[in-house]
């Protein structure tokens, strides 16, 4: 199932959440991107188009000034990003670069999603970026973002964007193997859930864990993704990104993870 679904997605988003993108200490994680970059230089090879949703930024930013990580006022927060946001492009640019892969970034709020003029924009960048063989990377726009513009989690932006550009295929890395019936970090006999067709029924049948300790967004917001894109016909597979080499395994069914199905195109 999760080949079959890699092989005949030609359009895919990737999303890497923050657990992943960085160590123990909060750096960075350059072995990760690296690793990563590989990965998909290998899918465009294929002939593959590939666009990812990063988090990351405020990592990168305390990883860099390694001071403000205990500072709770919005201010220093959206500098770290600011500071980040920098860093974070700066490390997928030089590992994507060892392949001859460029990349574009785009910054977006909540308000971008439910502008027409700024929405066809959006797509129309995309489009294009991908078009000439360049990798969009797509992040919130932290240092503008309050709550009332602010989309919350970068599942949901992710979501948004594969929806916008009408991909195949949603990826979303994150630091668990998939959904399970409850929580693994703290059950033994937790059952990880490989496949999912009604996210409504599953949503009455599993527990709601926390958010995590880097991240913004707990299990609720992948399903929340999910049900998104799934109502435009895209697949979603949820799979954990600190297993080595995780996309080639997706594509050879090396990995289980679980893929939220849908309504396929």
């Amino acid at each position: 199932m999760l080949s079959g679904t890699m092989k005949k997605s030609r359009k895919i988003v990737i999303k890497i959440g923050s657990n992943i993108l960085s160590n123990e200490d909060g750096t960075i994680n350059h072995d990760f991107i690296e690793q990563l970059c590989e990965q998909i230089s290998f899918l465009i090879e294929k002939g593959k188009q590939i666009a990812i949703v990063t988090s990351g930024a405020m990592i990168a930013g305390i990883s860099r000034t390694n001071k403000w990580s205990r500072k709770e006022d919005m201010n220093y927060k959206q500098a770290l990003c600011a500071i980040g946001q920098v860093e974070l492009m700066a490390a997928y640019s030089n590992h994507f670069s060892k392949h001859g892969i460029y990349i574009g970034q785009l910054l977006l709020t909540r308000e971008d999603f439910y502008d027409e003029i700024r929405t066809l924009n959006i797509r129309n960048t995309l489009f294009t970026l991908v078009d000439e063989g360049i990798i969009p990377i797509i992040n919130e726009n932290d240092t503008v973002s309050v709550e009332q513009i602010k989309i919350g989690d970068n599942d949901t932006l992710s979501a948004y964007s594969a929806s916008l550009w009408n991909a195949d295929l949603l990826i979303l890395l994150s630091d668990i193997d998939g959904v399970y019936d409850k929580n693994p970090k703290c059950y033994e006999d937790a059952k990880l859930l490989e496949k999912i067709e009604d996210i409504d029924s599953i949503l009455k049948e599993i527990e709601i864990g926390e958010c995590n300790t880097f991240g913004t967004g707990g299990i609720a917001t992948k399903i929340e993704a999910a049900k998104i894109v799934n109502n435009y016909g895209i697949p979603m597979i949820l799979a954990n990104g600190k297993t080595e080499n995780i996309l080639m395994k997706l594509c050879n069914n090396e990995t289980k993870a679980t893929i939220f199905l849908g309504n396929e195109k």
